[in-house]
């Protein structure tokens, strides 16, 4: 109880900071630049054990740590609402699976940004060291909050998310933008792995 209130709070707080003008996220370049980046993003997948259910970030956390499993690369943040019973992402499975998901994000320009992300269930995801998508609980395939990012420079970022499905349908999708235009899907080729 502690913690999904906790994770409410800090939410609430982050959108409201957002709405009220607060400053946008300061994003760090990776450094250095990684050279020969591969097109995608890396995934190790955790599995709950039959009878047991993810419900949080925590419980996803937990199911990682017990051994998580590399799995084939994510092609991107591009992963509509599946089918039912079609695997998680990249996964063996359809239902309660945890993943981390690592690699690189490039931004072209600097500036400030807007982004958000889709996801179906929960999702910790981080850019340049700063959180800009949160959402610990269950839900249909829907949105995060939008969150404001500063990109000093033009190059790649590091990414990293902490992501959970726990039954039936999954999701995990991106959108951004320049501050004042339309958020649109990201495409694929602006993600990498080492």
């Amino acid at each position: 109880m502690r913690a999904a209130l906790a994770a409410l709070v800090l939410a609430t707080g982050t959108v409201s900071a957002t709405l009220l003008g607060a400053a946008p996220l300061q994003l760090t370049p990776a450094n250095p630049q990684p050279g020969g980046v591969k097109p995608g993003l890396k995934v190790a997948y955790g599995y709950a054990p039959n009878g047991q259910d993810i419900r949080t970030l925590a419980d996803a956390g937990a199911v990682l740590r017990k051994g998580a499993q590399r799995g084939p690369a994510l092609r991107g943040l591009d992963y509509r609402d599946s089918a039912a019973g079609a695997p998680t992402l990249t996964s063996k499975r359809d239902e309660n699976v945890a993943a981390s998901i690592t690699g690189y994000i490039r931004f072209d320009a600097p500036g400030v940004y807007e982004v958000d992300f889709y996801t179906n269930d929960g999702l910790d995801a981080r850019i340049g060291g700063q959180r800009v998508g949160f959402f610990d609980g269950r839900q249909a395939c829907d949105s995060t909050y939008v969150t404001e990012v500063e990109v000093p420079q033009a190059g790649w970022y590091d990414f990293q998310a902490t992501y959970f499905n726990r039954l039936n349908t999954s999701c995990l999708m991106m959108r951004r933008a320049k501050k004042g235009k339309s958020l649109k899907w990201v495409p694929n080729g602006i993600f990498g792995y080492k």
